[in-house]
């Protein structure tokens, strides 16, 4: 299981981001760092990487700016390709975050010939 800690900063909220007009942790950020954990959690080895193909993640508390946010993701699912996580973020014992994301495993310089 991979654990990032977080601190919201002013960056970080819904105003800065433009995701609402609120001075607390954004959703899109929150989403972003539960993501970044799940790169942590999937460590692969050149030429392979991964990129995100479904987010569902719910943002149940709102986060002051100075919060520290623990982040966490761990590995549910695998096959040859496709990974699926569950992903926590808590602010103490208050869950802010939860939900499950999906990476897919692809050869970097092929995904990027794509483009």
């Amino acid at each position: 299981m991979a654990t990032l800690t977080r601190t919201v900063t002013a960056d970080d909220t819904a105003l800065a981001v433009g995701s609402g007009d609120l001075e607390v942790l954004g959703t899109p950020v929150v989403v972003a760092w539960c993501e970044a954990a799940t790169v942590e959690e999937l460590e692969l080895d050149a030429p392979l990487t991964s990129v995100g193909t479904h987010v569902d993640v719910r943002h149940l508390a709102a986060s002051a700016v100075g919060t520290t946010i623990e982040v966490r993701a761990e590995i549910t699912e695998r096959d040859d390709r496709t990974v699926t996580f569950a992903v926590e973020a808590r602010d103490g014992e208050t869950v802010v975050a939860r939900g499950t994301v999906v990476r897919a495993v692809v050869d970097r310089e092929r995904f990027l010939a794509r483009l």
